[in-house]
């Protein structure tokens, strides 16, 4: 372990940095956005000196650097502000939404991840069969096809013409955990298409990578079968890119869902932010990107320990 947690604490001060970049860039974007919020609110019939009343009251007055430094501060602390739009905290609003979309990424990975090792073993197991073939071909058009049209596909088939499913998401906190996932399950199984995909193919990959090894032709000459071989020598052996193609797409399933929540209308953090673009509620858009950019971070760091712990050379490296 003496050699891990170095290379961990480097994992965490360089995802702390670039957290801290990423940051830098959410306010210099929002603050390089065309019109003047104190004008956006007011309406273009709002005087001049109301205008600058409301400029002074919100602090836009001041130089931008120390704006950023003050909403950094609130930000660590848990404080991102209030929101322009209806004047509530937008911590308070974050809240629930936040954790609607953990449910929905959640989801969709309790549906994806299995799926995808699964399928990635028998495809690796059945190398260069129709079973491999197919496989293949309908992770290369789920790859190719954007979360947005997949989804409409989908309420097509499930939601107008066969009436399986709801076309529109709107959960509520109240509701019970049967009709949550009922109402859910759609824009889950939309997410979760394009994610098997990736991680399908990887799993596929590193599986044929190391059936080439000579211990696997060792285990085949003392007349192991060949499932045996996958599951028992291949896989274990396999499941550091594994771990990070799995981390990596938990973080998009995470931080990808502004589509899926926008064609499904599911109340997260993605519909909360384009509605909140619409507003030019920019505190709410600057919270929203932190945690979706906090939150990739943080799986990127996973998938970074998770291949560190996984494989004995990154452990040490000499």
């Amino acid at each position: 372990m003496g050699g891990v947690l170095p290379l961990i604490g480097k994992r965490l001060l360089l995802g702390l940095v670039t957290l801290l970049v990423v940051s830098i860039i959410i306010f210099g974007a929002v603050e390089l956005l065309p019109g003047d919020i104190a004008q956006q609110i007011l309406g273009q019939s709002a005087t001049e000196e109301t205008v600058a009343a409301l400029r002074e009251e919100l602090g836009l007055n001041r130089p931008a650097y120390v704006r950023y430094f003050e909403w950094l501060g609130s930000a660590v602390q848990g404080d991102f502000g209030t929101s322009l739009a209806n004047q509530r905290s937008v911590a308070e609003q974050l809240g629930p939404r936040f954790a609607n979309t953990l449910f929905l990424a959640g989801l969709a990975a309790l549906i994806s991840v299995p799926l995808a090792i699964g399928l990635g073993v028998l495809a690796a197991l059945y190398r260069n069969s129709v079973f491999d073939r197919v496989a293949n071909a309908v992770s290369l058009v789920s790859i190719s096809s954007p979360e947005f049209f997949l989804g409409y596909i989908l309420i097509v088939f499930f939601a107008v013409q066969n009436q399986i499913f709801p076309a529109i998401s709107n959960v509520t906190p109240d509701m019970e955990m049967g009709e949550r996932l009922y109402r859910t399950l759609l824009p889950a199984i939309t997410m979760a298409l394009v994610v098997t995909a990736y991680m399908m193919r990887m799993t596929r990959a590193a599986i044929i990578n190391l059936l080439a090894s000579p211990y696997i032709e060792m285990a085949r000459l003392k007349g192991v079968p060949n499932s045996k071989v996958i599951t028992r020598h291949a896989l274990p052996n396999a499941l550091a890119p594994i771990i990070n193609v799995v981390a990596l797409n938990l973080a998009y399933l995470i931080t990808g869902v502004v589509l899926v929540e926008v064609v499904f209308v599911y109340p997260g953090v993605g519909q909360l932010l384009v509605d909140s673009v619409t507003k030019r509620d920019f505190p709410v858009v600057q919270a929203c990107c932190l945690i979706f950019a906090a939150t990739f971070i943080l799986f990127n760091l996973i998938a970074d320990v998770g291949a560190i712990l996984s494989n004995p050379r990154l452990r040490h490296p000499k």
